[in-house]
Order: structure tokens, then C-alpha cells, then sequence
């Protein structure tokens, strides 16, 4: 890797992976790694999945690009596809390239709509890489800290609550969730904060965008991390396993929000929009997490994953919390010398395992495909008290 610039923030461990099937993934001097992190977060179905690998391959000998001027149907049946699994019905869509393209887009797509540049976002969301949603900066969003909402004891959030009462609904184009990752430490924001949100911004004339970018396609046990919390979002930002490790996201919107984008005359070009096949591979992505009936066993899963991980820890006092939904998992540490993470992952690594060691946290991560073999996680969870012995013993 001696031409390549790594600015990831994370170490590089491996240089030459020369394959990666399933659940596992192999470097060139034939060892193998159980990735628990899918990537990053990007393969629900695990690495070079036939079936993903046999649609890529029919439709690149058929169309794979289309310009400005030509569509496809396989784009629109895609769409339709992806309506579907979010409830809205007669919305409209659009195929671009990144997780942090779809979710710039459907910021566009607000500030189009209401006319208001300012949006809300809360205290430790991650948004995007880059354009407004890279932006956390005060002039761009309004920001709401919902820290002390987490341990908060009243029966229902009101307008005069501190957290909520210097937030300018009226002046604010919508609200970016982020229902479950933020900032990849996996919290989920308390579900009443969230419904009188929504309820503010219904009131005033905002909109919701869903980042689903992380939380999306079955991850959280849900098809989408929204779905918990019982409303439905006007635009669904959704990225990283849409393609299962093919780079293509989407930004979906009810059809009231797309007949005033229409109306007003809302533009956004880029090359790879709309491409068929990235579509095609959403289409078989979306069937296989059907057939397999995988976003039922990433709850179950994960349930079992976070009850053995709460029994192995149970009594340690240096274990801060342990917390998920679905496959998406993090464990968190409370050492003050933050070392027990990079303990583990280093330990862990070594055995042959990957999970993510979160930058700047005492925190590791755990992602694994929808479809791991439970004997894999229970092999993992086996080396993971090897581990733990070694800390303590």
C-alpha cells in the first residue's frame, strides 16, 4: 500500500486480502478472518455473495450506465422495490453512488421543498462525509443535545422543556434522524423525544429525513431504524448494504414531497445517477433479505448475541454498557485509561477476528452479516472469554 494515502483513522491490519466469501474474509498468506463488522457495515449478506456476484455480472452484459437522456426499467422496478420495503406507496426515488450522497441529496431536496436552509440534527449524529451534511458547524443546523434526555423521568417531552425550548421549529426546514448509529456508538434516541419532534415539525411545515444509511436493509431488525419508532419519514436516505458492498444508495420520498420538488423545479445531476446496474443489484439484494427471511433472524441474532456478551461481562465494573438492536451492537468500556477496547480488538484480531474499534472511544463495534452462522458467533464469543481472562487474570 505504499501509493495509497490511508486517512481512514484506522490502522491498517492487513495489506494484501486477496479474498473474502461469506462471513469470512483471507489474506495472502491463507488466513482467515471472521469479519464482524460486514466491511464496513456495507455487506448484510456477507462478501461476494453468488447470487449478488450473478446479477452484477448479467447485467453488466447488458446496460450498465445511463446518461441524462435515457432511463431503464430495471431502475424503476428498483424504486418500486425499495417504496416498498419503507411504506411509503406512490413515492418516487432516485439511485446515486454513496451513503453521504443520498443523505446530501435528501438535505437538498428539504431546503428545495420548504424554502429553509437552517434543519435540525441531534448533538452526536455523523450525517455524512461531506457538502451540508459533513457541515455540523452552528450556522448550518440547529443542534439538539439529547444527552439528559436519556435519563430524563417525565411521562412526555413539552415546548418548555430545556432541551427543547430555543429550537426555531417554525424557521427550520426539517429534522435529519439518524435513528440508532450515532456516531457509530450505536445509542437510540428515546422514542417519545423523537414522535414530539416529528410532531413539532408536522405543525410547522418541516420534514423528516431518515438517515438509514447505517441502520438500513435489516441491520437493526428492522427493515429501517425509523420503523421503531412508529412514524414515517417523508425522504429515507439509505446507503453502505443497499448494494452489499456494490457502491449505491438511494434517497426516497412520499409522493406529496416529490410533486412540490417537481413543481418547483428541483435539479441534481451526477454521472452514476440512476445507473441500472447498480439497480439490478438492489433488486436481487432486496429479494435474498425477503426469501431468507433475514431481517427477522438479525433481531433473533441479536438477541442472542447481546444476552451472551451481557453474561461474559456480567459483574466487571470496567463494562459501561452493553446495547443493540439487531445485528448492530456495541460494547462500551469505562476504563479511564480507554485501553480495554484496543485490548480486545488487538487480542481478538490475532485469534482471527475483526470488530471495529471505534476512533476516539473505548468502544468496539459489532456488525456481522444478517446471515452468520450462529456456530461463528458462538466460536467468536468463546475466544472473546479467552480474552477477557487474559485482562483479568
Amino acid at each position: 500500500m505504499e501509493n495509497i494515502l490511508w486517512c481512514t483513522g484506522h490502522e491498517l491490519k492487513i495489506k494484501n486480502t486477496v479474498k473474502a466469501r461469506g462471513s469470512f474474509i483471507y489474506d495472502q498468506e491463507g488466513n482467515s478472518y471472521l469479519d464482524l463488522e460486514s466491511g464496513v457495515w456495507v455487506t448484510p449478506l456477507g462478501h461476494s455473495h453468488p447470487r449478488v456476484t450473478q446479477a452484477v455480472s448479467d447485467q453488466a452484459e447488458k446496460i450498465i450506465h445511463c446518461g441524462y437522456y435515457n432511463g431503464n426499467k430495471i431502475v424503476d422496478d428498483a424504486a418500486r422495490a425499495l417504496l416498498k420495503i419503507t411504506g411509503i406507496t406512490k413515492g418516487k426515488g432516485v439511485f446515486l453512488s454513496s451513503g453521504s450522497e443520498a443523505v446530501e441529496f435528501g438535505i437538498k431536496a428539504i431546503k428545495k421543498a420548504t424554502g429553509r436552509n437552517r434543519l435540525l440534527r441531534l448533538h452526536d449524529s455523523f450525517l455524512g462525509s461531506y457538502g451540508a451534511a459533513g457541515n455540523k458547524q452552528q450556522e448550518a443546523w440547529s443542534i439538539l443535545d439529547w444527552t439528559d434526555c436519556q435519563t430524563c423521568q417525565k411521562g412526555e417531552c413539552n415546548q418548555d422543556c430545556p432541551v427543547l425550548k430555543d429550537i426555531p421549529f417554525s424557521q427550520l426546514g426539517g429534522f435529519v434522524f439518524e435513528p440508532g448509529s450515532a456516531g457509530g456508538l450505536v445509542k437510540f434516541p428515546p422514542e417519545r423525544l423523537i414522535n414530539h419532534l416529528v410532531k413539532l415539525f408536522r405543525q410547522h411545515g418541516g420534514l423528516i429525513l431518515a438517515n438509514e444509511v447505517t441502520t438500513g436493509m435489516g441491520r437493526s431488525g428492522k427493515w429501517f431504524g425509523f420503523q421503531y419508532y412508529g412514524f414515517q419519514a417523508d425522504l429515507i436516505a439509505m446507503g453502505k448494504g443497499l448494494g452489499n458492498g456494490y457502491p449505491v444508495s438511494a434517497t426516497v420520498m412520499t409522493k406529496e414531497v416529490a410533486a412540490v420538488l417537481e413543481e418547483k423545479g428541483f435539479y441534481y445531476q451526477q454521472s452514476h445517477q440512476n445507473d441500472p446496474l447498480g439497480c439490478r443489484v438492489v433488486l436481487e439484494v432486496i429479494d435474498i433479505i425477503n426469501e431468507e427471511n433475514l431481517v427477522n433472524r438479525s433481531r433473533e441474532k441479536g438477541e442472542y448475541l447481546l444476552r451472551r456478551l451481557e453474561e461474559i461481562f456480567s459483574g466487571y465494573d470496567f463494562v459501561k454498557e452493553i446495547r443493540g438492536r439487531g445485528l448492530m451492537i456495541c460494547l462500551e468500556f469505562s476504563g479511564v485509561e480507554k485501553r480495554e477496547a484496543e485490548f480486545f480488538h488487538t487480542e481478538l484480531f490475532n485469534r482471527g477476528y475483526i470488530v471495529s474499534l471505534r476512533p476516539g472511544h473505548n468502544a468496539l463495534r459489532i456488525d456481522p452479516p444478517l446471515n452468520i452462522e450462529i456456530k461463528h458467533l458462538d466460536n467468536f464469543l468463546g475466544e472473546l472469554e479467552e480474552v477477557l481472562s487474559l485482562l483479568t487474570g
